[in-house]
């Protein structure tokens, strides 16, 4: 029995993890949880799972939370201290990683720290601190398993052995992309877009901040910078290649002209199962890959012109030092600008070249060094969103 710790219980990789412990009760079993706000969700798998800690983000909703509990024999918890608590608990086997943006970084070292597999959903951790993160990885000699269906489908496409993946004799790591919903417009209509049409991904379920960076190509960029730090190569080795279907996840070509693909029907159930119950596989209840029923795959090449978050991942990939982490910070400031309607869709790519071109790139030798960046950053974008100019 492995004991699970969920950090985002309530967003969609949450759900589908519950759904995969619900349906493996002899394997998995649900340690503690977490949330932000939402008070109604988690009292729901407060009930159905019975988890022994559940930390939220404010006093107010955990309060809300253990009125609407308080037949239950749960701790109810709040803030940045529990939060990196029931990653450590000893009844914790396996951390999901599941928080959105930087805030799920010390909670997941703090998992990493503390001996667990760490089932990776939060690529941001690994965008702005990754070489830190890799070291504790590597110092800790922990399992990391990548969620991510792309990083997931690289790795299952890598050498296997007991240690994990390698990549021995690979030539190229192809990584796919849906395009996203704006994938044929021009700019003129990608200048008129609004949140609400942002938000439809074409194949995948997602939250709002992930489908606006699958729409504006910055969620494949950050997946860029996160295969790096992951499989160990730089973006000069990885091909990004748009894939409408999403039925092949990523694949790797190897230096005697092979070329190995994950493909499945997009359901994230499948890399969940895949890290949760690695090396092994189990059950997930997702319809099974009918070629015939696909019948057709498209590939085609990304536009950069039109999508240049692309292109900035890789820039601050060079960059190095706190370029990785003042990009994603200025990135989540301009989603969270675009869903309250402050700017318009291509003001994300501007506003985030414009902060990335500015800002004072430092070495990284400490954490402390990435959530400097990270405030200095959002500071810098929230004052040009203030002035209005965004180039």
């Amino acid at each position: 029995m492995q004991g699970i710790c969920l950090l985002g219980a309530t967003g969609s990789i949450g759900q589908s993890t519950l759904d995969i412990i619900a349906q493996h009760p002899d394997k998995f079993t649900l340690v503690s949880a977490s949330a932000n706000e939402s008070v109604d969700k988690m009292a729901a798998i407060c009930r159905q799972f019975l988890p022994q800690r559940v930390v939220m983000g404010s006093q107010r909703a955990r309060e809300a939370l253990a009125e609407q509990c308080n037949d239950l024999a749960i701790s109810f918890e709040w803030g940045e201290a529990s939060l990196d608590s029931i990653a450590c608990d000893a009844a914790v086997d396996q951390v999901m990683a599941a928080i959105m943006g930087f805030a799920g970084l010390k909670p997941t070292l703090a998992g990493i720290r503390s001996g667990k597999r760490i089932l990776l959903a939060n690529k941001e951790s690994l965008v702005t601190a990754g070489k830190l993160f890799m070291d504790e990885v590597a110092r800790n000699n922990v399992a990391l398993l990548p969620i991510d269906s792309e990083h997931n489908a690289i790795y299952q496409s890598l050498p296997q052995t007991p240690q994990g993946a390698h990549q021995k004799d690979v030539a190229k790591i192809i990584l796919t992309a849906s395009g996203g919903p704006f994938r044929n417009f021009s700019l003129k209509e990608m200048k008129q877009v609004t949140p609400e049409q942002a938000c439809k991904h074409p194949n995948w379920s997602m939250g709002q901040k992930i489908s606006i960076d699958s729409a504006s190509l910055m969620n494949k960029g950050l997946e860029l910078i996160e295969a790096c730090w992951l499989f160990d190569v730089t973006p000069d080795d990885v091909d990004v290649v748009v894939h409408p279907e999403s039925i092949i996840h990523s694949m790797v070509s190897y230096r005697d002209g092979s070329v190995i693909a994950q493909m499945g029907n997009p359901d994230m159930k499948i890399p969940i199962a895949y890290g949760m119950s690695w090396p092994d596989r189990i059950e997930t209840n997702v319809a099974p890959l009918s070629l015939i029923d696909v019948a057709k795959l498209n590939f085609e090449a990304p536009d950069k012109q039109r999508f240049p978050n692309l292109r900035l991942a890789a820039e601050a990939w060079y960059m190095g030092g706190t370029a990785m982490a003042v990009l994603n910070a200025t990135n989540e400031v301009a989603v969270a600008a675009f869903l309250q309607k402050k700017m318009g869709f291509l003001d994300i790519a501007a506003l985030n070249e414009s902060v990335l071109t500015k800002a004072n790139i430092m070495p990284v030798r400490t954490l402390d060094d990435v959530f400097e960046a990270d405030k200095v950053a959002r500071q810098l974008a929230n004052d040009i969103i203030f002035r209005g100019c965004f180039s």
